[in-house]
């Protein structure tokens, strides 16, 4: 959320909680006039920014700190924080499976075999057959040729951008896609490009202006993390393809979660075939740490040996792939649970739309509940917290100004009483605060 590195409208975000419509209470303890922006030229001392910055101290001492939130233990659906259960409501463990014996029990087993870490790269000394035997379940899995694993689903797409787009070529992506997109294109020698959210006609007109001569990829992600909409992806796959574009989709939101047997956004679509590559990560569904890219097997191994990334990092450790590895094959041996973690965002969803909240066009189980106002957004989640309920405070530059938002997401583990507990509060507390 302190993405300070990103420039959002050409305007520094320095003024990351503190917005015009904060109250007075807050504005008599913290001065706004003066207000200097932490990214100005010309400081003699690199850590000067670090001095001015004083939004996180403040929030703090009001206990209005939304970040950092230490978890004592995941309990899947509960956690325990501060000595004290909670209704996980914050988390991307859609499926429960960090949690999951099984899953539990191939990582032990390969801590015992092969040690806690490889303590190389993939390209020297840290490819094991862990590595390899989770490629292949994850190609077959997507039914592609060839995959390749990283050390985390952020490095995937840095590897992927670094290899494949070079000098006078051209990224396109929805200006709402994850900011390792964002990073990755810094790393690529091409040219950014970016085209309103889901705007289809914003995007034709982006591909349209680039030289035909040059080469592009559309990469978009296939759900938003924070909004939980789904990409375009019919359309965006018709227009790219009149371009002479590439396709790839980040669905790191979306295997899990959303077509057959959690298969994701291209399979929802069917449009697998038509898409050139995925990434995405263990990390969510599939209760490990790691990412992976799936496509053909020449670009594949092309990314292999150029994408920055995978080069120079050290490997997946043998526990977090054999984790991830038992994941998938419980996601494949049960789909019940897709079915389950969908009936529990539709419920959710249904039931907080019928209370009068504003949860946008989420098909996914992350809901959002939109507030707007920062400071609203920020008490709200501290009194849910008080009350048993962990949800994530989203405020800009995560989503626009004035577009605050908490951040739900169920999993299949919900039970419908936690469900109705959750319903319960948000209820009083829109009374409480005639929101």
């Amino acid at each position: 959320m302190f993405d300070f590195g990103r420039k959002v409208d050409k305007k520094p975000p320095y003024a990351l909680f503190i917005m015009p419509q904060t109250s007075a209470k807050i504005k008599e303890q913290v001065s706004l006039d003066g207000r200097m922006d932490l990214f100005s030229k010309g400081d003699v001392d690199v850590f000067s920014k670090c001095e001015r910055f004083i939004e996180a101290d403040m929030l703090r001492k009001l206990g209005l700190y939304p970040y950092y939130q230490t978890i004592d233990r995941n309990e899947g659906p509960i956690a325990i924080m501060d000595g004290k259960e909670v209704i996980m409501l914050g988390s991307n463990n859609y499926l429960g499976l960090t949690i999951h014996p099984q899953v539990r029990k191939a990582a032990q087993n390969a801590i015992e075999e092969f040690g806690t870490s490889l303590t190389g790269s993939r390209l020297l000394n840290g490819t094991h057959k862990l590595h390899e035997t989770l490629e292949e379940g994850i190609a077959s899995f997507f039914g592609r040729e060839a995959c390749l694993v990283f050390s985390t689903g952020y490095q995937a797409n840095l590897g992927v951008i670094s290899a494949l787009i070079n000098q006078d070529e051209y990224l396109v992506i929805d200006k709402a896609d994850h900011a390792s997109i964002y990073d990755a294109a810094r790393l690529g020698k091409g040219e950014l490009k970016s085209f309103k959210h889901n705007d289809l006609d914003d995007l034709e007109r982006v591909l349209a202006s680039l030289p035909p001569e040059c080469g592009k990829m559309v990469m978009v992600d296939g759900v938003f993390s924070m909004e939980g909409d789904l990409t375009k992806l019919p359309e965006i796959v018709s227009i790219s393809k009149k371009y002479g574009a590439r396709i790839t989709v980040d669905d790191a939101h979306g295997v899990g979660v959303i077509g057959p047997c959690g298969r994701g956004v291209t399979h929802y679509f069917g449009l697998n075939n038509e898409v050139d590559l995925i990434t995405g990560t263990f990390s969510k569904t599939l209760a490990s740490v790691g990412g992976f890219v799936v496509g053909s097997a020449k670009v594949v191994d092309f990314i292999k040996h150029f994408g920055r990334s995978v080069l120079f990092s050290a490997s997946l450790p043998p526990p977090s792939a054999a984790a991830a590895m038992a994941a998938l094959e419980i996601l494949q041996a049960e789909p019940e649970r897709v079915d389950r973690v969908r009936a529990n965002a539709l419920y959710l969803k249904d039931h907080l739309s019928r209370l009068g909240f504003n949860t946008g066009v989420t098909e996914t189980p992350i809901i959002p509940v939109f507030v707007g106002d920062e400071l609203l957004t920020l008490n709200l989640w501290r009194e849910l917290l008080n009350l048993g309920v962990y949800v994530n405070a989203v405020l800009y530059p995560g989503v626009p100004k004035n577009k605050s938002l908490l951040r739900t997401s169920v999993t299949s583990e919900h039970t419908k009483a936690h469900l109705d507990k959750v319903l319960e509060l948000f209820s009083e507390l829109k009374k409480k605060h005639n929101w």
